[in-house]
C-alpha cells in the first residue's frame, strides 16, 4: 500500500507595477485586452480587422438611406391618399371607389429585367419647400378642374449605379463608308396641326398638363418625376422626361411649353458631361426624340444636337465583334459591358437601328448606319436561333448568342422583332434580309410560343426555355399586335392581322380582369380548364409602370381596321390611369399593386414613357384624323419618336 504523495507548494508574491497594485483600472484592462490580441493567430487576427473595416464601410453606405427614409416616415406621418376622379369625357363617370389609405411608396419588390427598367445613377432633392402631402383624388368631370390639397416633402432612397470604365479614353475611329445611295429625306418635314378635337383628345390633353405641370415645377431640367415626394430623379442627367416629351407636345399642340422645353434643349443640355449612359435607352429615347422633333418641326438645332449625341456613341461599337457594349461614358468617350458580363442584351443591340440609320440620312455620314447595319448582318448568319426565334444575350467579344435555349419576346428580345420589320418599312421595303428575319420569326412564335387560355380561350405568347413552356407573358408582349397589324397593312400575310386581332383581345383582358383595371407587369395564364379565370398575377408581378405597349396597339388596331372598340378601350384604360395612379398636386406614379382597389399602394415614380408614348398613343388612337401622323409616311420607333420612311 502507498503512502499519499507529497505535494509542494510554491507561494509567488506579485509586485506593483511602477509601484502601483492591481486595481481593475482602465489601464489594466486595455494591457489585458491587448495581451489576448496579441495570443491570436495571425488569419485570426485579419479576419477580425476585415470585419470592422467592411462593417464601418457598409454602416457609412447605409447612412443616407436610412436618414432618408426617417425623414420620409415623419414627413408622411399623417398622410392619406385619395382617388382621382375620371377624366373629362363623353361617357359617364367610372364609379367611386372607398378612398384609399396612404401608404409610403415601395420599393419595387424585384428587378426590373426590361428595356424601361436599368438602375439610377443618382437620385438628389430638387426642392425643400414646406408643403403639404399630396393626394391621389378623383379628377371631377368638368375638363380643367383640379382640386389643391395636402401636400408634403420626402427624401426618396439614394441609389448609385455605376460601371467598369476603360481606360486610357478611347478614340472612335471613322467606319469605313459603305457605298450605298443616299436616302432622300421626306419633303414633309413639318406636320400639320391636328383639327378639330374631341372630348377624349382634350381629357388627354389635359392629362399631359396635369404631368408636364408636375415635372416643371419639382423636377424640371432633370430626368423623371417623382410625383409624391415632389422631387426627381436622376438616370443619365439629361432631362430625360423633358426630351423625351417634345414630339409630343407638337402634337398635342402644346406650344408654349414646346418653346420652354426647346430654350432648355438649347441652353442646358450638355451633352459632355462625364456620365455612364446606357446605349439603348440613351439612342431610343433621346437621340430618337431629338430626330423625330427635328422631323416635325424641321428645326435646326434639334438636328445638331442629334449628331453630337450620334458622335459621342459611337465608342460603343469599338468590341472585337462590331456587337455594341451596353455602356457608354459620353464625356470620356469610353465603354464598357455590365460590371457582372461581357454579355449585352439582344433586344438592346438591335434597337438603336431606325435612329442611327435615320441620322446617317440627315447628316449625310454613313459612319452611324454602317456601324449599326454591321450589328444586323452579323446577327442575321448567327447561329442558336430556333425557328427564327433568337435567345435573349449576345457575347460582345465573341459576337455569338449566349445563354442558349430561352426564347421569349417579352423583357430582352421584344424589340429585336419590332425593328426588323420597321427598318424594312423604313428603308422602303428593299432590305430583304430583314423581312426574311421577321417572316422567320413570326412563324417561330406561332409554332413553339402561341397557346389559347381557359376558360375564355384567349391567345396569348408564352416563353420557351430548354423546351419547356411557360404560360408567362410580359406586358411588353403587347406590342406584338400592332406590328403584325402594320405588316399586314404593308403588303405582308392577311393571318397576321387575324392574330393581332385575337392578341389584342388578350392584351385588353389584362387590364379588364383586373381590379383596377390597370395590367400588371407579367400575367400567368391558365392552361386547366377547371380554373374561372384565365389570367393569374403573382404577388411580384403586380406593379403597372405606366406603360404603352397596350395603347401602342390599340393605336395601330384602330387606324387599320377603323373599329371603334379599339378607342373604348384605350379609353377605360385612360380614365384608370386617372382614377388609380394620377397625384393631386401634379403628374402620375406607377403603382405596385393592381390588384387592390383600396391600396394600390403607390411607388412615386413618373417614367419618361407616360409622356413620350403611353399619353402620344392615346391622343392619336382618339383622333378620327388618319392622316395625322400617316402610317404610309411614318414609322414609331420603340419609344414613340416619329422617323420618316425613305421614299428614295
Amino acid at each position: 500500500m502507498y503512502s499519499p504523495q507529497r505535494r509542494d507548494f510554491i507561494s509567488v508574491t506579485l509586485g506593483s507595477q511602477a509601484g502601483r497594485t492591481y486595481d481593475n483600472s482602465k489601464t489594466w484592462r486595455r494591457q489585458s485586452c491587448w495581451r489576448k490580441w496579441k495570443q491570436l493567430s495571425r488569419l485570426q487576427r485579419s479576419l477580425i480587422v476585415f470585419l470592422f473595416v467592411f462593417m464601418v464601410v457598409s454602416g457609412i453606405a447605409a447612412y443616407p438611406n436610412l436618414s432618408e427614409r426617417w425623414q420620409a416616415n415623419e414627413s408622411y406621418h399623417d398622410g392619406e391618399l385619395k382617388q382621382a376622379k375620371p377624366a373629362v369625357g363623353p361617357e359617364a363617370a367610372v364609379p367611386f371607389a372607398k378612398a384609399l389609405p396612404f401608404t409610403q411608396p415601395q420599393k419595387p419588390r424585384r428587378p426590373n429585367l426590361n428595356k424601361r427598367g436599368p438602375p439610377v445613377l443618382q437620385k438628389r432633392l430638387s426642392k425643400q419647400e414646406n408643403a403639404e402631402e399630396p393626394k391621389i383624388v378623383q379628377k371631377e368631370n368638368e375638363a380643367g378642374t383640379i382640386s389643391n390639397d395636402k401636400e408634403e416633402e420626402e427624401k426618396d432612397n439614394m441609389i448609385s449605379w455605376r460601371g467598369m470604365k476603360i481606360e486610357p479614353e478611347q478614340v472612335t475611329p471613322a467606319l469605313p463608308d459603305t457605298k450605298k445611295e443616299e436616302p432622300v429625306p421626306n419633303e414633309n418635314a413639318s406636320l400639320k396641326e391636328p383639327g378639330a378635337l374631341n372630348d377624349r383628345q382634350i381629357a388627354v390633353i389635359e392629362a399631359f398638363q396635369h404631368a408636364w405641370k408636375g415635372y416643371k415645377q419639382y423636377a424640371w431640367g432633370h430626368d423623371e418625376l417623382k410625383p409624391i415626394s415632389k422631387t426627381y430623379s436622376e438616370w443619365f442627367g439629361l432631362g430625360l422626361t423633358l426630351v423625351d416629351a417634345l414630339d409630343t407636345m407638337w402634337i398635342l399642340g402644346q406650344h408654349e411649353e414646346f418653346e420652354e422645353a426647346k430654350k432648355w434643349v438649347v441652353d442646358e443640355l450638355n451633352l459632355g458631361k462625364k456620365v455612364d449612359v446606357n446605349l439603348f435607352e440613351t439612342t431610343i429615347r433621346i437621340l430618337g426624340g431629338l430626330l423625330s422633333v427635328y422631323n416635325l418641326t424641321g428645326d435646326q438645332v434639334f438636328l445638331e444636337k442629334a449628331s453630337e449625341l450620334g458622335n459621342r456613341l459611337m465608342p460603343a461599337f469599338n468590341t472585337p465583334s462590331k456587337i455594341p457594349y451596353s455602356d457608354v461614358n459620353i464625356g470620356r468617350g469610353t465603354a464598357h459591358p455590365p460590371r457582372w458580363t461581357s454579355d449585352s442584351t439582344v433586344a438592346e443591340v438591335t434597337s438603336i437601328q431606325l435612329e442611327f440609320r435615320e441620322l446617317s440620312r440627315l447628316t449625310k455620314e454613313e459612319k452611324y448606319q454602317a456601324a449599326v447595319n454591321e450589328v444586323m448582318k452579323r446577327i442575321h448568319k448567327l447561329g442558336g436561333k430556333k425557328d427564327g426565334l433568337v435567345p435573349m444575350f449576345i457575347n460582345t467579344n465573341s459576337g455569338q448568342f449566349s445563354h442558349l435555349g430561352v426564347y421569349t419576346l417579352g423583357a430582352r428580345a421584344d424589340s429585336y422583332y419590332e425593328y426588323l420589320l420597321k427598318q424594312w418599312i423604313q428603308g422602303g421595303r428593299r432590305e430583304t434580309d430583314l423581312l426574311d428575319d421577321y417572316l422567320a420569326a413570326i412563324e417561330g412564335v406561332k409554332k413553339n410560343l402561341i397557346r389559347k387560355s381557359e376558360p375564355k380561350k384567349l391567345t396569348f405568347v408564352g416563353e420557351l426555355s430548354h423546351n419547356q413552356f411557360s404560360p408567362k407573358m410580359d406586358h411588353l408582349v403587347c406590342f406584338l399586335p400592332g406590328t403584325l397589324a402594320l405588316g399586314a397593312h404593308h403588303g405582308l400575310n392577311a393571318d397576321h392581322m387575324e392574330l393581332a386581332k385575337e392578341l389584342m383581345e388578350t392584351c385588353y383582358q389584362m387590364y379588364a380582369q383586373i381590379e383596377t383595371g390597370l395590367s400588371p407587369e407579367i400575367v400567368h395564364f391558365n392552361l386547366s380548364p377547371h380554373n374561372s379565370k384565365d389570367v393569374e398575377v403573382k404577388p411580384a408581378d403586380r406593379h403597372n409602370l405606366l406603360r404603352p405597349e397596350t395603347v401602342e396597339s390599340l393605336f395601330y388596331m384602330y387606324r387599320l381596321t377603323r373599329d371603334k372598340k379599339y378607342q373604348d378601350w384605350g379609353w377605360q384604360i385612360l380614365q384608370n390611369f386617372n382614377k388609380y395612379t394620377r397625384v393631386e398636386t401634379g403628374g402620375y406614379t406607377s403603382i405596385n399593386n393592381v390588384r387592390s382597389s383600396e391600396n394600390p399602394e403607390p411607388r412615386d415614380k413618373m417614367e419618361s414613357f407616360f409622356l413620350g408614348e403611353t399619353l402620344k398613343y392615346l391622343f392619336l388612337l382618339f383622333s378620327d384624323d388618319f392622316n395625322l401622323i400617316s402610317l404610309d409616311k411614318y414609322i414609331f420607333n420603340t419609344e414613340a419618336h416619329i422617323l420618316p420612311i425613305w421614299t428614295t
